[in-house]
């Protein structure tokens, strides 16, 4: 049976790999609009209310995730981390497949021609600025959190219980925020979509 040191070892490489390649690959494939190298698709219109949702069942599931282990079930707490980790690389492939997919979305563009003009800027005023705020936040820490959650997830799989209490309470209030600025992000973009 392998020590714990050795799991943790086994799993720092991927860990390093993930953390840097995930928002990499995401970044790539923003960039990338299947329409412009020929491929005839639709907009996934339909996938943001769904990815939004997702943000906030994972959020949910956060919260429970961490009321399970502070009442001592173990097993309930380890499921809903799962599941949670499964929804965020669920919402991961939604949103890169949505951006492949369809046009850019400026907040505050209700003529919808990719041009904030200064009617615009006036009619959304400074809330503008709250949104650029949370968007920035919820991207950088969702870039953050990725190394964290990982490290958590093998510390708890290699039984290191002490060490994976020490980093999730770090890694809880980010992932949760990040969680639940997607929500926010998304309710704040939505009036803006085209079509």
């Amino acid at each position: 049976m392998e020590n714990t040191t050795t799991i943790e070892q086994k799993y720092s490489k991927w860990i390093v790999l993930l953390s840097v390649a995930i928002p990499l690959v995401v970044a790539l494939l923003f960039t990338v609009k299947l329409r412009d190298i020929g491929f005839d698709v639709q907009p996934l219109n339909f996938l943001p209310p769904i990815y939004a949702s997702i943000n906030g069942v994972t959020a949910l599931l956060l919260i429970f995730a961490v009321r399970a282990i502070k009442s001592g079930n173990r097993v309930q707490h380890e499921r809903l981390m799962k599941i949670a980790i499964g929804c965020s690389v669920a919402f991961l492939a939604m949103y890169v497949a949505y951006h492949m997919t369809a046009g850019d979305t400026k907040f505050g563009d209700t003529d919808h021609n990719n041009i904030l003009d200064d009617a615009e800027k006036l009619a959304v005023g400074p809330i503008r600025y709250l949104y650029y705020f949370i968007l920035l936040t919820h991207i950088t820490l969702s870039i953050a959190v990725i190394p964290m959650v990982l490290v958590s997830y093998v510390r708890a799989l290699a039984q290191r219980f002490d060490r994976h209490r020490k980093i999730s309470k770090i890694t809880f209030p980010i992932w949760l925020y990040v969680a639940i600025t997607g929500v926010v992000v998304y309710l704040m973009i939505a009036p803006y979509y085209a079509g």
